[in-house]
């Protein structure tokens, strides 16, 4: 599992501190606002703007910014015309990185990152340069008290899932970009409710890293690119020696 892995960013979200609340609640914002405009603002009827407001309800996001968010969206109500872009990367190590964004500047984006991903001993890459490390797939983080893996695996499975992996942190659902949809309704169905929920780049070839020294570099270029406003997720494929302490 990654070192910087997709448990660890559940537990921060779980744990937001007062101080980081506006800019979860701007990040969730954009997250909702570029989904109603995608696929429409009810919630019942988009999946993925579904899955929005649930972590915006986690985190305590006011209703009311929620129902702004979505109307920016629908256009009932005026808002900045963002872009959603995947930008690639290496960092130090040779570790490959994915970060979506969402931009009303991609020049200004673009910039910032280059400069981040230099300074921590990096570089922006090319559009294609890293992507075919990773699969783009629909991502389902559930705990293991929400369902056990017999039943999981069934009923993921059923609904078009790809696979069903255990672990100790609990179970990861995969299934293909076009199912996401399906899937998501059939855990709802079920009354199962997902840590996380997300069309994820998943790594499919790993750094190992066993130098603490660079294990340390990586985690403050991570904080560096997730403390950027524009940011709204960051997808790496480095892979921690046990040996070296959590990031939590």
């Amino acid at each position: 599992m990654a070192g910087h892995n997709k448990w660890s960013k559940v537990k921060r979200l779980k744990a937001v501190t007062d101080a980081r609340k506006g800019k979860v609640f701007s990040r969730l914002s954009r997250d909702i606002t570029l989904a109603a405009k995608a696929g429409g603002g009810d919630p019942e009827a988009n999946a993925r703007l579904r899955t929005f407001v649930l972590k915006a309800r986690e985190a305590n996001m006011p209703a009311d910014n929620v129902e702004r968010a979505i109307k920016k969206g629908t256009g009932e109500l005026p808002g900045v015309a963002y872009e959603e872009i995947m930008y690639e990367g290496y960092g130090p190590g040779g570790v490959a990185f994915i970060i979506k964004v969402t931009t009303e500047n991609k020049q200004r984006t673009a910039q910032v990152l280059r400069s981040i991903l230099t300074r921590y001993g990096g570089n922006l890459a090319t559009t294609g340069a890293v992507a075919f490390q990773f699969l783009h797939a629909g991502q389902f983080l559930i705990a293991t008290d929400q369902a056990t893996e017999d039943a999981l695996m069934e009923l993921a499975l059923a609904a078009g899932a790809d696979d069903v992996i255990t672990s100790d942190h609990g179970f990861e659902v995969r299934c293909d970009l076009h199912l996401f949809d399906k899937v998501s309704h059939a855990l709802e169905e079920k009354g199962i409710k997902p840590d996380s929920a997300e069309i994820a780049y998943i790594p499919v070839t790993t750094v190992p890293v066993t130098d603490r020294s660079l294990a340390a570099t990586l985690e403050r270029l991570h904080d560096a690119l997730e403390e950027e406003d524009d940011v709204q997720v960051v997808f790496s494929n480095e892979e921690n020696d046990e040996a070296l302490a959590p990031r939590d």
